[in-house]
């Protein structure tokens, strides 16, 4: 497939108040139901971690089938966990992620994966002109390369890299609406009640 999924898990969790990522979800860490979710679409899977402590707590997790790499740079940001994630995989196209997407749709990332062949970046966009850079896919090799630009810039952001990227795919959400109606792909889990949400919802789905 030469496909690779990079999950982004080295946040701090400020505002859930511990490391979400690890947190069970109706008794499995998230980000395992992440990894889940998208295991088989891909050849590589490489969840990116901010601490060596981490790396370790993340590497003995039960049924965890990914390289648990830490970042490689300074300063850690979502731009550091990408450049270090597209470091790290040998896939030409990989699907970005963060560890907090429990309900991410894998009809929608194999989509991305599919409209990304010869471009730089897949990237969904809501009618407002908002854009979902931590749920999109990626051309490895031009991702390193805008990325170490935006480093050299003193940038952080992942709008940094994607200026320095050509040819960038955006996919309107009202599209990806025809494979997940109600776009729960993009429901982030930051708070508490984020987090019972999403149990609930899940508890419900498998009534």
């Amino acid at each position: 497939m030469n496909r690779a999924v990079i999950i982004l898990a080295g946040g701090l969790s400020k505002r859930f108040g511990e490391d979400k990522c690890l947190k069970e979800l109706v008794g499995k860490p998230l980000v395992v139901h992440v990894l889940n979710r998208v295991a088989n679409i891909a050849d590589e899977r490489v969840i990116v971690v901010g601490s060596e402590a981490q790396q370790n707590v993340f590497s003995h997790l039960p049924g965890l089938k990914a390289k648990v790499v830490v970042d490689k740079y300074k300063d850690s940001s979502p731009l550091v966990g990408a450049l270090t994630g597209f470091e790290t995989v040998r896939a030409e196209l990989a699907l970005l992620l963060p560890c907090d997407t429990a309900f991410v749709s894998t009809e929608v990332a194999v989509l991305l994966l599919d409209l990304c062949f010869g471009r730089s970046a897949a990237i969904p966009r809501w009618p407002n002109g908002y854009i979902e850079p931590l749920q999109a896919v990626y051309n490895v090799k031009r991702a390193i390369e805008a990325a170490r630009i935006a480093l050299k810039e003193g940038k952080r952001e992942m709008s940094a890299m994607i200026s320095h990227l050509r040819q960038v795919r955006y996919v309107s959400t009202l599209v990806l609406q025809q494979y997940d109606e109600k776009l729960t792909t993009f429901l982030n889990i930051n708070t508490i009640e984020d987090w019972k949400r999403a149990e609930f919802m899940l508890k419900h789905t498998r009534k």
